[in-house]
């Protein structure tokens, strides 16, 4: 199975002297196509430098970082900005959508800026928008939709672009219980039709919908369990399907 992520040795350090930080020291993982990973780890642990560096919004000291086979660590910043729209869709904790802008037009940004015409635009992200069960709000403005919905539109937006990678950075953090079980629902059913993402989060409850749990600890793997096994089968259609 083809390597989505493969990451060799990697360093971060911050600081010179008695000062330096060292974020990441020497992390070495793989991810392949269609996984579910969680990351976890406490405050310092190293785990939101690695998301830094995984979503290509920082790079390593030291190391080799290949996603779905680009050694990103040798790019240039218009490289990696490149990187960035194309092979990895991002979901954070606060949504990130334009405000008076309507659900679809959110989720067409990032084909925009890749410079796709108007009309195949408006297609994949009413599409996107199906995928996650919010193909009646298409024309709603965020303030419009509840926290849930709106994450949702963050991971419609994110999918838009059809990326190697899900990188989701907390997503459920600012979500009360139905709007979290709603979220992780649309990330379980993307998962199942093969989709590869990676989870950071320091809830254990989050983590358990993924196949794999990373810990992290003063940066450097403490722990890599598989929790189950990458199946074909379908579960039950979600509560917002």
């Amino acid at each position: 199975m083809k390597a989505v992520i493969d990451v060799r040795d990697l360093v971060k350090t911050y600081g010179e002297g008695e000062a330096t930080v060292h974020a990441l020291a020497g992390v070495s993982l793989t991810i392949n196509r269609g996984d579910y990973v969680a990351i976890m780890g406490s405050s310092g642990s190293g785990k939101s430098t690695l998301m830094h560096i995984l979503g290509c919004l920082d790079i390593p000291t030291s190391g080799s970082y290949l996603l779905d086979g680009v050694d990103v660590s040798r790019l240039n910043d218009r490289q990696l900005a490149l990187v960035r729209n194309r092979r990895i869709g991002f979901v954070f904790q606060a949504f990130n959508l334009i405000p008076r802008t309507s659900a679809v037009a959110n989720v067409e940004l990032p084909l925009a800026y890749a410079g796709v015409k108007a009309s195949v635009r408006r297609k994949r992200a009413l599409a996107a928008l199906d995928m996650v069960g919010l193909g009646n709000r298409a024309d709603h403005d965020p303030n419009q939709l509840s926290g849930g919905q709106q994450q949702r539109v963050a991971v419609a937006r994110a999918l838009v672009s059809e990326p190697a990678l899900l990188l989701a950075d907390e997503p459920t953090g600012n979500l009360d219980s139905k709007s979290t079980a709603d979220v992780l629902a649309v990330l379980d059913q993307i998962n199942r039709e093969g989709r590869t993402i990676v989870l950071i989060t320091h809830e254990d409850e989050v983590a358990h919908h993924a196949r794999r749990v990373i810990r992290l600890k003063d940066g450097e793997i403490m722990s890599d369990v598989r929790q189950r096994a990458i199946q074909d089968e379908r579960d039950e259609v979600p509560s917002w399907a």
